[in-house]
């Protein structure tokens, strides 16, 4: 930015400095007839024009390239803080608001850096024609340099109701992004619920608010715009009239008065461009504050330093939380323990707290003697992997997504991840297998299609710790029972937690328990819980 407002400032001063060559050459060439001076004064001229063009060239490139820059690093840094493995406190955010932030909001906020260089630069151009004017004329050179200030704080006057406008204008445009973000990820729920009609009236309440705001706030800036022309053609003819009444009275020469219109013509550009500069600070600031309030959230959870061990041992010691009611209970090392909830809630709470998106309530999770609030949260997410129910796939091939987690993975644990997950039968049935192309999100795959990609990833990244949340709900029972074995053989040795109700997964692991009212209420094999215990048999069943 120093760079640009150098370079800028050279063109700004080459500006201001033509009209007074061009006075010069009438006064000391033109009315002499003095065909050297001409000539030299002509160079001159000419050499103002090539330093003033090169200045405003690389000024440009420079000023430009820092807004760039600035907006490359600052979308960088939303990312990582979107992308923080503390989370973020606020939950209530939809995805297209924060697309919205790192594109809209970093656009205005870093497009500051090249108008800030060129209002310096302007600044410069205006002090410099003040003081030139001063030379040729004081009266003129006072009223510019007298009126230049009063005309900006006047034009920082009006821009505050811009201001204003730009931040509702923002925030009404960020909420129609994540309303439509929200309703093309669930479009399939939407089309099955035939909620159609009701999703597209949200979209379309929430973008005629979003188009009010944008309505209000161009007419807000075109009304400040045009006050900001008011102002400036004001100004601009009382010079002019200044200065034409000095040359009347003979104060000043015809050359003086060739020079103050110029330098009066001249100043229109710079005190233009004031009012386009404070127009893109007051965008600026308004999303400014919302990239910092992004920046600034505090984190969903507070990670220590230390790092998991390797055992996988997990215990639960008084855990309350949506569906949570004190829960006691260890995960012993090395096996696979089924989890079977008698509520959705429950289980969602267990799969979030094992996966430290949130904190408990109340009580602690330990990893191997540690609780979970100790470990560095982003080595603990390289020990524990938890997949939710809704498996995320990306646009690209079958094979990408698979390795995914593990993109170094060798071919035969690629073979064997596939495999175990059963989505190597789902390569078979695509044209071009695993290199067919799966589209966004994966909508090109059926939810049992998908749920064995999703599972082919998570075992070929192969954790210490992994938690599965339901992940067979779309598949027949003959599949799921060629997954529970492929499980099984594929996990032998690694701790592995089951959050289900299937009869199959339950049956392969080597522990139940059972959570009902948010306490343990069974725990043992799956066969012996099915024929002595009368409630768990039942959820089963449901």
């Amino acid at each position: 930015m120093a760079l640009a407002s150098a370079l800028s400032t050279g063109h700004q001063a080459g500006e201001a400095a033509v009209p007074l060559l061009v006075g010069l050459i009438i006064d000391r060439a033109v009315t002499t007839g003095d065909t050297g001076r001409l000539v030299l004064w002509l160079a001159v001229l000419l050499a103002t024009f090539a330093t003033l063009s090169v200045c405003g060239r690389l000024g440009f490139q420079v000023g430009f390239g820092a807004s760039v820059e600035a907006a490359r690093s600052l979308r960088v840094d939303v990312a990582r803080r979107t992308l923080d493995s503390r989370g973020s406190a606020d939950s209530t955010m939809l995805p297209g608001a924060t697309v919205n932030i790192a594109t809209s909001d970093v656009r205005r906020t870093t497009a500051v850096h090249y108008q800030v260089t060129q209002g310096l630069a302007a600044a410069v151009g205006v002090v410099f024609a003040s003081v030139v004017l001063l030379t040729v004329s004081l009266p003129l050179g006072a009223l510019v340099m007298i009126g230049a200030p009063l005309l900006l704080l006047a034009v920082r006057a009006i821009s505050s109701p811009l201001e204003q406008r730009s931040s509702v204008q923002q925030e009404q445009a960020a909420r129609a992004a994540g309303v439509a973000t929200d309703l093309v990820r669930g479009v399939r729920v939407i089309k099955g619920l035939r909620a159609e009609r009701a999703g597209s009236e949200r979209y379309r309440v929430t973008s005629r608010q979003a188009l009010a705001a944008s309505v209000h706030n161009a007419r807000t800036e075109a009304g400040f715009k045009a006050a900001v022309i008011a102002l400036n053609g004001g100004f601009l003819a009382l010079v002019a009239l200044v200065g034409g009444r000095l040359a009347a009275d003979g104060s000043i020469t015809v050359g003086q008065l060739v020079s103050a219109v110029g330098l009066a013509q001249f100043l229109l550009e710079p005190l233009s461009g004031f009012g386009g500069v404070i127009a893109t600070v007051a965008a600026g600031r308004a999303s400014a504050v919302r990239i910092a309030a992004l920046l600034q959230a505090p984190p969903a959870v507070v990670g220590g330093e230390l790092a998991p061990g390797p055992a996988g041992r997990i215990a639960l010691t008084g855990v309350h939380g949506p569906g949570l009611a004190g829960v006691d209970l260890e995960i012993e090392p090395g096996r696979i323990t089924g989890v079977l909830t008698t509520s959705p809630e429950a289980a969602s709470s267990l799969r979030r707290y094992l996966g430290r998106e949130l904190d408990p309530d109340q009580g602690e999770i330990a990893l191997d003697g540690i609780t979970l609030r100790d470990l560095d949260p982003e080595r603990l997410r390289e020990t524990v992997l938890v997949c939710p129910h809704e498996p995320d796939l990306f646009t690209g091939t079958l094979a990408a997504n698979v390795l995914a987690g593990q993109p170094g993975a060798e071919a035969e644990a690629v073979k064997h991840a596939l495999a175990a997950a059963g989505a190597d039968q789902v390569a078979e049935t695509l044209p071009g297998g695993l290199e067919a192309a799966v589209s966004e999100r994966g909508r090109s795959l059926s939810g049992g299609q998908r749920q064995r990609v999703a599972l082919a990833r998570a075992l070929l990244r192969d954790p210490g710790v992994l938690v599965l949340h339901d992940p067979t709900t779309a598949v027949d029972t003959v599949t799921e029972s060629a997954l529970a074995q492929g499980l099984r053989e594929i996990r032998a040795g690694r701790t592995t937690v089951l959050i289900t109700s299937s009869p199959a997964l339950l049956a392969g692991a080597d522990r139940v328990l059972m959570l009902h009212e948010g306490v343990i209420v069974a725990d043992g094999p799956h066969a012996d819980l099915m024929s002595g215990h009368p409630a768990y048999q039942e959820a089963v069943l449901a």
